[in-house]
């Protein structure tokens, strides 16, 4: 928990600094004791919910991720998925995880060297089958 405790973290006014800490790391899935691990000697998955738990502490406007989904299990996706949209600013990401495109993205962006494709509110699942659209993302990626 001392990884958050560093003054760089905006906490709700009123909250105790470890009982907000210790709600918000049991919601990224850090239970009991968990939370005074030292990083060295969590697994890749766990160093991942601690470094978007941190970025989402942070109070920042957006987050950028690549691939956020990568190392994680199952309930750390599902973990991240729900904190992801109850983060209240915007976020930028590349994924290949349909799941995770589908409940998150609300404007999806397709680039490439020739050309934009920009939708906005359109869920994954529409954009992947709207024949007009994706017989624009073929042709961005013809040479």
């Amino acid at each position: 928990m001392n990884q958050f405790s560093n003054g760089f973290v905006n906490l709700p006014k009123g909250e105790d600094d470890d009982t907000f800490l210790r709600g918000f790391l049991g919601r990224m899935l850090f239970s009991g004791d968990e939370v005074n691990k030292s990083v060295s000697v969590l697994s890749g998955g766990e160093k991942v919910r601690v470094m978007l738990s941190k970025l989402m502490l942070l109070k920042s406007n957006v987050l950028l991720l690549d691939d956020p989904t990568n190392h994680l299990d199952l309930e750390s996706i599902s973990s991240l998925n729900d904190g992801v949209r109850d983060f209240k600013e915007s976020v930028i990401f590349a994924s290949h995880d349909h799941e995770f495109i589908q409940t998150i993205a609300n404007h999806i962006v397709v680039v490439s060297k020739n050309g934009v494709i920009d939708r906005i509110d359109e869920t994954y699942d529409e954009f992947l089958e709207n024949e007009e659209v994706q017989a624009k993302v073929k042709a961005l990626w013809a040479d």
